[in-house]
């Protein structure tokens, strides 16, 4: 049974993430992509790294946990937040999030595709799902005067990632704390970020507007900080079922609360994909319901 307190912890966690789509999007108005996730991933880094270290956390892997870090980096947070970032700048922010989190359902479709796990029917139906998802929003960028329909492509490539990555976790035998293995991969993946966007982006003039520095520090604190702290408290101890709604319900966080950050109105296609991803990621997350026993006649 979930408590008060991680109830409202976990409102508070999926309306952080939530937000943080259209976020991301007012930051790109004023820093490009790469530097924009370079910067706020050091920062987040280092402020999980002092947060964990002054609590007593091993922090330091050690020999061959350093492999788990960059194999499990390399997709989970390097593939997926450089891919990202490139959907967010194409779509709207809203359209991104919903895109981006068909990545549990990319997660169980690419187990029984390569790993021979079963193919259920609440598999296939979410699969259906989120095709009929990613057409109405594909045809929603085709027709629009503005549309980026490679922005799509961006983000199914990042969702995709993401997945590769958590299944390498779940397949991994980690013997550092999670908490320890998500900074490292945070630490490496910014120093990445850092080198891609000197090559390819012109440096910053870092002259901000106070919105924008307003916005870089939810990204970096609220975001990569203080939402992962919440997020290591609560993955725990939650049931199933209650963080499948949490997943289920930042795209629609992220998609109304964009109208009042950066003027994005959705239109129906994207209330329609977000139904059907809802719809897929409770057919992959939620547990089955059990089988009701009849009881016994004297």
């Amino acid at each position: 049974m979930i408590s008060r307190r991680q109830l409202l912890a976990l409102v508070a966690l999926t309306l952080m993430w939530g937000i943080n789509w259209p976020m991301m999007k007012f930051s790109l108005r004023e820093l490009s992509p790469m530097y924009f996730r370079a910067l706020t991933m050091s920062c987040g880094a280092l402020f999980l790294y002092s947060w964990y270290r002054a609590r007593g956390l091993r922090m330091l892997p050690q020999g061959a946990e350093w492999k788990s870090v960059v194999a499990i980096g390399l997709p989970n947070m390097l593939g997926w937040h450089t891919v990202s970032i490139l959907g967010v700048k194409e779509l709207a922010s809203g359209r991104a999030a919903i895109l981006g989190f068909t990545m549990p359902i990319w997660t169980v479709l690419i187990g029984v595709l390569f790993l021979g796990e079963k193919l259920t029917r609440r598999v296939a139906l979410a699969a259906v799902a989120v095709a009929i998802a990613i057409a109405l929003l594909t045809a929603g960028e085709f027709t629009a005067l503005t549309g980026r329909p490679l922005g799509i492509v961006w983000m199914e490539i990042a969702a995709v990632c993401w997945a590769i990555g958590t299944l390498m976790v779940r397949r991994a035998h980690l013997t550092l704390p999670v908490e320890t293995l998500t900074i490292w991969m945070m630490i490496l993946t910014s120093a990445c970020l850092w080198l891609i966007a000197l090559a390819s982006e012109p440096w910053p003039s870092w002259q901000f507007s106070v919105a924008m520095w307003a916005s870089l520090a939810y990204g970096a604190f609220i975001n990569y900080g203080f939402a992962q702290t919440l997020w290591a408290g609560l993955a725990r101890h939650l049931p199933p079922a209650t963080s499948a709604m949490s997943v289920m319900a930042i795209p629609l966080v992220g998609t109304l609360s964009a109208t009042l950050i950066v003027g994005e109105w959705p239109h129906w296609q994207d209330f329609v994909a977000i139904a059907f991803v809802m719809a897929a990621i409770a057919a992959v997350l939620l547990p089955p319901r059990a089988p009701r026993l009849q009881g016994k006649t004297a």
